[in-house]
């Protein structure tokens, strides 16, 4: 086996173009060398691999068998190192491979899907896999290229880029207000029936802020339907089931058809962060970078 550290390939290339130019004069000519550096790579060259390669005459420049079989074999690595280029800078705009993302069910359903979809027909070489949970998931170890994260960080070693924010907001049917009434102060709406995500650590509890960012803490004495994902959450309070703190990007949609309302709609949670999380590297992959220019670029978009 040949030892390549001991051969300088860049001097492959200058034998190319000795080879193909016809002489060492019209090689540095087309390099932009002196002639006499040329000459030493070519020294070098032979040095290094131990064969003769040129036969040089004051007339001439010609190769020896040696140096014919060489320099076919190193023009194919010329050509293949200059698909290999071409290749990586056609990946800055068609990324290929698979893109493994992970979000929050409820954010995956409403936000990531449909971004996938829209980068799926934007570089069709590009294949997606989003898997959607509401537990914390460990990128290396489960092979995932980005997660989006909502709500507040935990220190880690990832890199991590705020692509948006979110509130929530005290949701219910127009039939649930109708039978319950709309309530007028805390004390009323604490007695109302509440619909509870059992994945927060206090889920009965919740902090309200208004605009003038007074804040109020309310504890729910009444829940009537509990559930472990935000979706659950979301269907209960469109069935006239209770009271929920719903998100923005996944009742939004609600409020503006008038399948949901608010109550109390001064109030909302303090705005919360949405970031995208990715393994710490010297360079972010290109389909990543990607996906998190796009994410923002969507969550940012007028609607």
């Amino acid at each position: 086996m040949v030892d390549l550290h001991s051969i300088n390939l860049n001097r492959l290339l200058v034998f190319n173009a000795v080879v193909e130019a016809g002489s060492l004069t019209a090689a540095a000519k087309r390099l932009g060398l002196v002639n006499t550096m040329v000459s030493r790579h070519m020294q070098l060259l032979e040095a290094e691999i131990g064969v003769s390669l040129l036969t040089r005459s004051t007339r001439r420049l010609s190769l020896t068998e040696a140096g014919r079989a060489f320099y076919e074999a190193s023009r194919a690595i010329a050509r293949s190192a200059e698909q290999a280029v071409q290749l990586a800078r056609t990946g800055l705009d068609a990324p290929r491979g698979t893109l493994r993302v992970a979000s929050a069910i409820d954010y995956g359903m409403t936000v990531v899907a449909p971004l996938l979809v829209q980068l799926r027909q934007r570089y069709p070489t590009l294949k997606v896999e989003l898997i959607c949970g509401d537990h914390l998931v460990d990128l290396i170890a489960e092979g995932i290229d980005v997660a989006v994260r909502i709500g507040k960080l935990a220190d880690s070693s990832l890199r991590a880029v705020q692509v948006g924010s979110f509130v929530k907001s005290l949701m219910a049917s127009p039939e649930f207000v109708a039978t319950h009434g709309m309530p007028k102060t805390f004390a009323q709406l604490a007695k109302l029936p509440f619909v509870e995500l059992t994945v927060l650590q206090q889920p009965l509890t919740m902090t309200l802020e208004n605009a003038n960012h007074k804040k109020r803490i309310v504890k729910m004495s009444n829940p009537v339907f509990s559930s472990n994902t935000a979706v659950n959450c979301r269907a209960a309070a469109l069935a006239g089931q209770g009271v929920a703190l719903l998100t923005d990007f996944s009742a939004g949609a609600d409020i503006a058809a008038g399948t949901l309302v608010r109550l109390m709609p001064e109030w909302s949670s303090p705005r919360g962060e949405i970031h995208a999380l990715f393994p710490d590297g010297a360079q972010l992959e290109q389909k990543v970078r990607i996906f998190v220019d796009a994410l923002k670029a969507f969550v940012e978009r007028p609607v």
